[in-house]
């Protein structure tokens, strides 16, 4: 049962007005039971002063494009009503002629365009009005008897509004319906929602959980759950065995749905998933459609359901499947698209956004991880509505021209074009070691200021974390992802790329960073030395880009690899054969790589810096005390050292390297392979020759 978090205390010290509507639309949308992410309006209206001094009635409505859960007092509209009301005497206005209308409405050029709905709520007599889409009413509104079941419910308390698109007409109906029963209470939208209204803003919340909870507790009444969904055909993996297929086949599809653009993945192991997608009926009722218009734009009219035996654990097979079930479900779409496109319509990509997959789970597509969970939270919304309607009767859906009348809707787009536009390293994952180093956490940021997610790998796990936590805050949840990681370790760097799979999909750029430094006369330094350079420098770098390679593969949509060298891997350093020699090692190794990574589209490119002593921590350890030994000086004369004997006279900061790998990472560099690019303020010794 949906909760009341209606706190009267709270309530009783926020000013009257606008910031009243917010914290009503904040606890609505606060429960996706009761109201979809973006979806839902809400509504109040109040008597304000106009700019001459007059009172005129203000009706404040949700702004397009916000999220009742999180939308502050900016985000509402207010519009005179005086202005609005004479409109319901009209029969009929198109999309284009409200919107333009009402933009004249508006009591502030400055606020956000008005909900799609607003005239559902300026027809409507009731100061306070709210549409939702709770699961429980959604069931109702989308079984094939759900008039019938609504009057066992409500008696004669509702207003039963067949499926309309929202806009003018809609909005004409509810209205005359609930003028037309004066007992109504509530309104079913068929396959799409619940309105409710009351005098005061409390009032009206309490009406919306009082109608939700008289709806879910009559369909819970009916449930069996050993019958859901037709019962149960497989078993679940364990959490252990999913993870290890998911982390498998989430790069592979990755490239399968990338083929347009690309798209980062989540996954979803949920209990209502499990239950779904194991059950029998599954694959039919998947394919019906969605179970409300705001599911569209998120998750396309169907998901991909993927035919696959879990109890077999056979990856190859699930991979095969994975792959047609993908290529069928585009060549699919794209029939949808011609079959009911419109003048100018320009088709999105045609991958699934939602993919379903026995034993495993779900599956969720897109531009960033944020979307990609938004894809996958309202497909649990269409779970629990399929399990309410099949409980009540049969599961029904918007026709196909009605879900692509929703999908191509120009108000529905137009909420999309109020995200930020993308970036250079949009729909890019980077994966770096020595994250939590100076050179990796600057590129780690300058990465994600132009739209990347990172993986940040560090034998160091608690700076990783600090720096994906200072990422998350600065730029927002789920850019960052920190994990520990020993470059030396086979296991931890294989199990590092998996976690890079599991949270985005895969990966698109590596950044070979991870480092240390030692400095030994050679006649004095020991094998110990000798393999603990080779060990993180050679071996290192050498397993990391394996496994990216590996990866970037089996995404099969190129990628690309930057190897942080060094001034030292053409310039023969003295008392640093050790560091000098696997320093070289490294520059040949990518070069090695990129002769091979040609035909898949991978790129390998090195940044040769010298002397970044700022936030490194090897110039924090003895290296500083060997270097400056060996240059004969004091070590607090090292930084001036290194800058004068450049030719440029600068000293090299971590995010001058940062902005070197940034060039090597983006399109800029698209037909550059297997190059070396010195970052050193000029060092005449180590020119490439």
């Amino acid at each position: 049962m949906v909760q009341n978090y209606w706190d009267s205390n709270k309530a009783s010290q926020i000013e009257k007005g606008v910031d009243e509507l917010v914290y009503r639309s904040n606890l609505i949308g606060s429960d996706r039971a009761v109201c979809n992410w973006g979806g839902g309006n809400t509504s109040m209206k109040t008597i304000e002063k106009d700019f001459r001094g007059r009172d005129v009635e203000v009706m404040w409505v949700k702004g397009s494009g916000s999220d009742l859960a999180t939308m502050k007092a900016h985000n509402f509209t207010g519009l005179r009503l005086d202005d609005i009301r004479p409109l319901i005497e009209r029969d009929e206005m198109s999309d284009e002629d409200m919107v333009a209308y009402l933009s004249h409405c508006m009591i502030d050029s400055k606020h956000p365009r008005a909900s799609i709905e607003t005239l559902l709520h300026a027809f409507l007599p009731f100061k306070q009005v709210d549409h939702t889409h709770p699961d429980a009413i959604i069931s109702i509104c989308c079984a094939d008897n759900g008039k019938q079941i609504a009057e066992e419910i409500f008696g004669n308390r509702f207003v039963w509004v067949p499926y309309v698109r929202p806009g003018f007409t809609l909005s004409k109906m509810i209205a005359e319906g609930v003028k037309n029963n004066p007992n109504a209470e509530l309104v079913l939208m068929e396959k799409h929602g619940l309105v409710t209204w009351g005098e005061t803003s409390e009032e009206s919340y309490a009406k919306t959980i009082e109608i939700i909870n008289e709806a879910e507790s009559y369909i819970n009444s009916k449930v069996d759950e050993a019958s859901v969904f037709g019962g149960q055909k497989y078993e679940a993996l364990t959490d252990e065995e999913a993870t290890s297929i998911l982390a498998k086949v989430m790069p592979v599809i990755r490239g399968a749905v990338s083929e347009e653009k690309k798209m980062l993945l989540t996954y979803d192991r949920g209990e209502d998933v499990l239950q779904f997608v194991n059950s029998h009926n599954a694959p039919e009722l998947s394919q019906i459609g969605a179970a409300c218009p705001d599911h569209l734009v998120h998750t396309k009219m169907t998901p991909l359901y993927v035919q696959w035996d879990p109890q077999t654990k056979d990856v190859e097979a699930l991979i095969s499947a994975i792959k047609e079930g993908v290529e069928s479900f585009k060549a699919s779409y794209k029939e949808y698209f011609e079959r009911n496109k419109n003048e100018g319509d320009k088709m999105f990509e045609p991958a699934p956004r939602v993919i379903l997959i026995p034993g495993l789970g779900m599956v969720n597509t897109g531009k960033d991880v944020n979307n990609s969970r938004v894809s996958g939270a309202l497909y649990h919304r269409a779970i629990a509505v399929m399990k309410g309607s099949t409980t009540l009767g049969s599961f029904v859906s918007l026709s196909e021209n009605e879900s692509y009348n929703v999908e191509y809707w120009p108000l529905e787009l137009y909420k999309l074009t109020l995200a930020p536009a993308e970036a250079e390293f949009s729909r890019k994952v980077a994966f770096i070691t020595g994250g939590a180093g100076g050179i990796g956490s600057e590129t780690a940021r300058r990465l994600v200021s132009e739209g990347a997610h990172v993986v940040l790998a560090d034998l160091n796990l608690e700076g990783a974390e600090k720096v994906a936590a200072e990422i998350n805050e600065t730029f927002g949840a789920n850019r960052a992802l920190a994990v520990k990681m020993d470059v030396t370790k086979e296991e931890m760097v294989q199990a590092a790329f998996d976690q890079a799979a599991l949270n985005f999909g895969g990966v698109d750029t590596i950044v070979n960073n991870a480092g240390l430094a030692t400095s030994s006369p050679i006649d004095e330094t020991t094998l110990q030395e000798w393999n603990l350079n080779m060990n993180v420098l050679g071996t290192g770098y050498f397993l990391v880009a394996r496994e990216a390679f590996k990866q970037m593969k089996q995404q099969g949509v190129g990628g690309n690899m930057v190897f942080v060298g060094s001034k030292n891997s053409v310039y023969a350093g003295k008392n640093a054969a050790a560091y000098s020699s696997v320093k070289a090692l490294e520059t040949h190794l990518a070069r090695c790589i990129a002769a091979e990574g040609g035909e898949y589209g991978i790129r390998v490119n090195s940044v040769l810096p010298d002397a970044v002593l700022q936030g490194s921590a090897i110039w924090g350890s003895r290296w500083r005390e060997e270097r400056a030994a060996a240059y004969g000086i004091d070590p607090d004369q090292l930084e001036e050292h290194y800058r004068k004997r450049t030719t440029l006279l600068v000293n090299i900061y971590p995010s001058d390297i940062a902005e070197a790998i940034a060039y090597f990472a983006s399109s800029k560099s698209d037909k550059t392979t297997g190059c070396m690019l010195t970052v050193d303020g000029g060092v005449p010794a180590a020119f490439t020759r």
